[in-house]
């Protein structure tokens, strides 16, 4: 069985046990909210808000390289720590924040395999309402690195020139366009349908059933044999709003380790709101 591109980039929930008390490991929550981390979190973890914290407040945009910076050293991040990052939804939000980081340059940082449904279902691992004690730090971010991300006009040139590889990670049914966005979300588009010349591969296929990642070859088998992602030529996954698609982004580039692969986090939100671009059912 071969072994995942870039292993290091996971981490086992007994890894992150056995390194609760190293101070160079930075563990952070992240969901869509903070009320599962208010419940209770990994001792030592501290919890970022996916609305609040890692979106701007004011354009529908990510957060800026000043609000990183912010954001980190006030969760006590420095450059050189390793960031284990983990969440609800199977880490859908936390892979979002896994994505944020390497946009900014941090060169360590892991998601815990599984997510937070994974360390609760272990009767060896407890969770805390404890506060964390948090020393702020000045962190310094690097420019960021905008090959990860795809906007709606690289999209559509892919689309005219059927150049690189579309991944739809949502439902069959938003796929399909039967719905345009799942029950009770309230980001939605004008339109149903997805992006000409995408391939369906829902962001679960990816995962077995207590959330942690298949394996390399399942991995290989399901987007480069089923589904006929070329490796060869430039990969971008899109969902909704951004969140799913980076869980699907993380394995083709960091599982998979296919180079060119962004992550077009405007999404359907954007793309089927928009006049005139064209759409398939």
């Amino acid at each position: 069985m071969s072994e995942y591109a870039n292993k290091d980039v996971l981490v086992t929930t007994d890894w992150v046990k056995e390194r609760l008390s190293d101070p160079k490991v930075k563990l952070v929550e992240v969901d869509v909210d903070t009320k599962a981390y208010d419940a209770g979190h990994v001792p030592g973890a501290v919890g970022f808000n996916w609305e609040t914290q890692l979106q701007d407040q004011v354009a529908r945009d990510v957060i800026s390289k000043a609000e990183f910076e912010k954001l980190a050293g006030e969760a006590g991040i420095t450059r050189d720590d390793t960031v284990v990052l983990y969440g609800d939804n199977n880490n859908w939000f936390a892979a979002y924040a896994f994505w944020i980081f390497k946009l900014y340059g941090h060169q360590d940082v892991r998601l815990m395999n599984g997510g937070r449904n994974k360390w609760l279902n272990e009767d060896d691992k407890e969770l805390t309402v404890e506060k964390t004690s948090i020393k702020p730090t000045t962190y310094k971010a690097s420019d960021p690195d905008w090959s990860l991300r795809a906007r709606v006009t690289d999209v559509l040139k892919i689309v005219e020139q059927k150049s690189a590889n579309l991944v739809d990670v949502r439902s069959p049914d938003e796929f399909s366009g039967k719905v345009i966005a799942p029950p009770g979300m309230t980001e939605t588009a004008q339109r149903g349908g997805h992006i000409p010349g995408a391939k369906s591969v829902p962001w679960a296929t990816a995962v077995q059933q207590d959330g942690t990642f298949k394996s390399a070859d399942e991995l290989r088998k399901i987007y480069l044999e089923q589904q006929g992602v070329d490796p060869s030529k430039e990969t971008v996954a899109y969902c909704r709003i951004g969140e799913r698609s980076s869980h699907t982004w993380f394995v083709l580039k960091y599982l998979l380790g296919i180079e060119k692969v962004k992550n077009y986090d405007g999404s359907w939100t954007e793309y089927g709101s928009m006049v005139g671009v064209p759409i398939e059912k």
